[in-house]
């Protein structure tokens, strides 16, 4: 048994919310194995920085903007996608924090609508994208530690990540027989450009919640999709693989 090089040359892959933070390490770490990415993203200035920082990769790219709350919005970017697709990356989601007590319906809505109703839109518009000729088709969902363990100020985005995995599991049982695994990823607490503009007494306090007192890198997400979407976890099956140095043992 040799040790697993991730190799993705033939692959193709969707990322959304691709162009920035997480999503954007998502699909460079593909493009470095050597997947044709289609990075989907509701943000113009994040798709035109993406463009810029990613040119080397130029032709094994392709851009949509898109709302994923939308279906036709979905749909339209679906059909442009330029290869049969093999992999998809539902990582687009906001947040809109508030206590109970202090969130409007809108802030709800938007919420639910993008970070559950949204892996719903791009699934069903992708769905027969996949390569009909793959018996390794791969859907990795991004959820959240919170979902496992719920958070103050947060009953919609913990709702909608929960919702998550509960979809997970049940399209791991429905579409097995069609060749894919479905898995979700539980981030912890990664560094990204917003933790950067907290307060460092507010990050301090958070890493010290963490068994390993640190936060998490982007790469560290991008590696646990490579390695779910690989070959090597072709048996792994709506499992939630929390990648958060043991914050919901801690």
């Amino acid at each position: 048994m040799s040790n697993i090089k991730f190799d993705f040359q033939s692959k193709a892959v969707i990322v959304t919310g691709g162009a920035s933070g997480i999503g954007f390490q998502i699909t460079r770490s593909y493009l470095e194995a050597g997947a044709n990415v289609s990075i989907w993203d509701y943000s113009d200035k994040a798709l035109e920085q993406a463009k810029s920082d990613l040119a080397s990769f130029s032709s094994r790219l392709h851009f949509a903007k898109v709302d994923v709350g939308n279906r036709e919005s979905c749909a339209a970017a679906a059909a442009s996608v330029p290869w049969p697709v093999d992999i998809l990356v539902n990582n687009a989601g906001i947040t809109r924090d508030k206590s109970f007590a202090k969130m409007s319906g809108e802030e709800w809505d938007a919420v639910i609508n993008t970070n559950l109703t949204g892996l719903f839109n791009v699934t069903k518009s992708v769905f027969e994208k996949f390569n009909s000729n793959s018996s390794n088709k791969r859907i990795i969902n991004i959820s959240s530690v919170v979902a496992l363990y719920g958070n103050f100020g947060q009953t919609n985005y913990v709702a909608a990540k929960a919702g998550v995995i509960g979809m997970t599991k049940t399209w791991a049982k429905e579409f097995a027989r069609k060749g894919f695994t479905v898995n979700a990823i539980a981030p912890g607490f990664i560094k990204t450009a917003m933790t950067e503009a907290m307060p460092a007494e507010a990050v301090a306090q958070m890493a010290a919640r963490v068994p390993a007192q640190r936060f998490g890198e982007v790469t560290d997400i991008a590696n646990a999709c490579l390695f779910l979407s690989s070959d090597e976890a072709n048996y792994i099956n709506g499992h939630t693989l929390s990648v958060d140095a043991g914050l919901v043992v801690g």
